[in-house]
């Protein structure tokens, strides 16, 4: 879409930079294999065929841009800082390694001068990283000057919500996005700047902005609208040459990181997804079992010494199973080191362990101290309860204050996506031990969350070896 800007000249939209990216990546191609022949004439002088050579090259382009296109990299400010190009460079080599498979199994690799070919990889690399920075500030100017951007109106049925939705747009830093103003029907509305976005009015002069040209996108953000009055907007915006877009209910009241996805051509709000899946989810399990079998023989030695103490101490048990949640919110039995008197302690976990708790033996505190009561859930893991790192599983009648954990923090249930770990995020982050206020709680289980949408094997590493640090100067556990 176009329109022109104030002086006259005309200005676009951001999907004409799609196009742009793509002209400018074959421009760099071309120049590279201009240079590449001119370099290698010089350089070596050898004989080849310009034919062939021609061929290969259209054919690496080809290769690029598809890969290129295939996963959206032309795509513009997707948000999060992300722009374009940024990859262009694995795209490149990968488009070079396809070709050069093909080349190899029609069996011409021979009749390829294999100097002319790194040449052109060689120029074709430093020149599309080259146009990618001289690129990004073509487009900041372009912006600038106004020639390409989208000017945004918010329509909302309060201040709240315009706040809501600028503080959204702000974290996803779209600099190509410039929002002019907010409109408001209701009677009696504060007409006064929200977060120094100022007000335009009610419905009829967002109208009036869209028909004279000065706006190119609505942002209907109106959780609980009537089908009628949605049905009015529509129906009243589609005069002007705008987009208008609908936010979700779900943007402005619900914080999780829902994704957009498609069901064949349907769009679908993803509000929960696997978080750990397919090869990632084996990666994970087959790394789990196999350290937990290792660990388990390295350390019996230790296993067998506690078990000893324990039985020598005080009567009962060695080993306490306890009912906790775990993946999918089901119970499952986990393995611990008794380290209470077997008269005193509590299956279900209503109680809390206190500091110097009566409860605890002399062994028990020595253990819980360097939490190596907590391995036998080494086993867990083994049979597939449990895994090394996770949210740490929660006996089913734990309280925090006067209410039970999954009913004092709202969200709670969704740390049982992935099945639950003998270490976790919160525990080495200052959370480890008594939970004893709903704000500790709180934050205990958005530290689970944020494990549960960044894992990845690079992070379990990291959190096992804080681990390691905290057993020595965590003061929280007993």
């Amino acid at each position: 879409m176009t329109s022109r800007t104030a002086s006259g000249h005309i200005r676009f939209t951001t999907n004409v930079l799609r196009s742009l990216g793509i002209a400018n990546d074959v421009l760099c191609l071309l120049i590279a294999y201009v240079f590449a022949l001119i370099v290698y004439e010089v350089s070596i002088g050898y004989y080849f065929d310009a034919h062939l050579h021609r061929t290969g090259a259209v054919i690496l382009g080809v290769n690029y841009l598809l890969i290129k296109v295939s996963r959206d990299g032309y795509t513009i400010f997707r948000g999060q800082g992300e722009d374009l190009g940024s990859t262009s460079i694995a795209d490149f080599l990968l488009a070079s390694g396809l070709t050069a498979l093909v080349v190899l199994q029609l069996g011409m690799m021979p009749e390829f001068s294999r100097g002319l070919g790194l040449f052109f990889i060689g120029f074709g690399v430093v020149l599309l990283f080259l146009s990618q920075m001289a690129f990004r500030r073509l487009i900041w100017i372009l912006m600038d000057r106004g020639i390409v951007g989208q000017r945004v109106a918010i329509y909302a049925p309060d201040r709240a919500i315009v706040s809501k939705v600028n503080q959204l747009l702000d974290i996803e830093r779209l600099p190509h996005l410039k929002i002019i103003g907010y409109a408001d029907d209701r009677i009696g509305a504060k007409k006064s700047s929200v977060d120094s976005i100022q007000y335009l009015g009610g419905f009829d002069a967002l109208l009036e902005l869209a028909q004279s040209g000065k706006l190119d996108q609505v942002i209907l953000a109106w959780p609980d609208i009537e089908q009628d009055r949605l049905d009015f907007i529509a129906e009243s915006l589609s005069s002007a040459s705008i987009d208008l877009c609908l936010l979700p209910r779900e943007t402005t009241e619900i914080s999780t990181r829902y994704k957009v996805n498609f069901l064949g051509s349907v769009p679908v709000l993803a509000i929960w997804q696997q978080p750990i899946r397919d090869v990632d989810g084996l990666l994970k399990e087959s790394i789990d079992r196999l350290s937990a079998l290792i660990a388990l023989i390295v350390l019996s030695p230790l296993l067998l010494m506690v078990a000893i103490a324990i039985k020598l101490e005080s009567n009962g048990p060695v080993i306490f199973r306890q009912k906790r949640f775990g993946f999918n919110n089901n119970e499952i039995s986990v393995l611990k080191f008794r380290s209470m008197y077997v008269d005193r302690q509590d299956s279900t976990g209503a109680k809390r362990t206190e500091k110097n708790d009566s409860r605890v033996t002399y062994v028990g505190r020595l253990i819980r101290r360097t939490s190596i009561d907590e391995l036998p859930q080494l086993v867990n893991v083994l049979r597939g309860d449990m895994s090394l790192v996770g949210p740490r599983p929660h006996a089913t009648k734990m309280k925090v204050g006067d209410k039970y954990y999954f009913d004092a923090v709202k969200g709670y249930a969704a740390r049982h996506r992935v099945k639950p770990g003998i270490t976790g995020l919160a525990q080495v982050r200052g959370l480890r031990g008594e939970i004893a206020t709903v704000e500790r709680a709180r934050k205990r289980v958005e530290y689970d969350m944020y494990y549960i949408e960044n894992w990845s094997p690079l992070f379990d590493i990291r959190i096992i070896l804080e681990t390691f640090v905290k057993l020595v100067w965590d003061k929280h556990a007993y």
